[in-house]
């Protein structure tokens, strides 16, 4: 039989394809290859987008780094052109202050923490105001245009605990100075009393209490103590003289320095405003 078969069966067998188990092997094995192929692709891919996403946070933060370096030059150019008070004083004339600068300053103080109700009642008439000082003259001659019939008001008042004219000042410097300049003015060297607050309250009241004073020179927040603690009173008081004009070493006046405004305008509110309403006290810009 084995001469039928023609060739050798060994050979036969050896040039032949795979066998059928063999066959379902391989077709077994190719899909998990294929399928850890995938895996690893998969597995590959969001570590690209990491990198990308770091990326675009190195940018952003560069970008927002550039922003904030264009942002501070900006603003120290925009620091740099801000002029002086001596730079704009040279370049214009100065001016004196008038009633609208009185408003325009309460304003600004107060626009945004009141009420337009409460707006109007810090609000004062033209009527309320004594003429300006122009910027010619002293305190004694203001005190003259202002109050003609001084001698007269001497005499008439006999009170304590208050004065005829109340002249608000910056500085205990410049009270000192006032003083020297209303001398020439009649009738004021025996009646005159200065609000400096460098001296204690408590002596300043015992002084009120002992002797009638006609003119007093202070400091807004000595003279708002004064008459929160009954050491001075408005009764006798007619006319409210704002030392507005004058401006210290740095240039600065009686409404440039923030805590001196703040004190001037709190003495307003203390009743002087609602006297000048009443008809009964004026004020007046110096």
């Amino acid at each position: 039989m084995g001469d039928e078969l023609g060739d050798e069966w060994w050979q036969g067998n050896n040039n032949s394809g795979p066998s059928e188990d063999e066959a379902d092997k391989a077709e077994v094995k190719t899909p998990e290859k294929s399928e850890t192929k995938k895996r690893k692709s998969q597995s590959v891919k969001p570590a690209k987008a990491k990198k990308k996403k770091t990326d675009n946070k190195r940018t952003e933060c560069f970008v927002a780094q550039k922003t904030t370096d264009v942002e501070e030059k900006v603003s120290k150019k925009s620091r740099r052109k801000k002029k002086k008070i001596t730079q704009v004083l040279a370049s214009t004339t100065p001016k004196p202050g008038c009633p609208a600068d009185l408003w325009r300053l309460i304003e600004e103080q107060y626009s945004d923490s009141r009420s337009a109700i409460e707006m109007e009642e810090l609000k004062l008439p033209d009527s309320c105001f004594l003429p300006s000082n122009d910027l010619t003259h002293s305190l004694s001659s203001f005190l003259k245009e202002i109050c003609p019939k001084w001698a007269k008001l001497c005499k008439q008042h006999t009170e304590k605990k208050s004065v005829i004219v109340l002249v608000v000042c910056s500085s205990a410097h410049r009270t000192l100075e006032l003083i020297n300049e209303h001398r020439s003015f009649k009738g004021t060297h025996s009646g005159l009393h200065t609000y400096l607050s460098h001296l204690k309250v408590e002596q300043q009241m015992q002084h009120l209490e002992k002797s009638v004073a006609h003119i007093g020179v202070g400091t807004p927040g000595r003279i708002k103590a004064l008459i929160e603690k009954d050491g001075l009173t408005l009764n006798a008081l007619k006319y409210v003289v704002l030392d507005w004009n004058w401006r210290d070493q740095k240039l600065r006046r009686l409404a440039d320095i923030p805590e001196v405004r703040l004190e001037m305008l709190k003495l307003l509110e203390t009743g002087i405003i609602q006297a000048c309403k009443a008809g009964t006290v004026k004020l007046g810009l110096y």
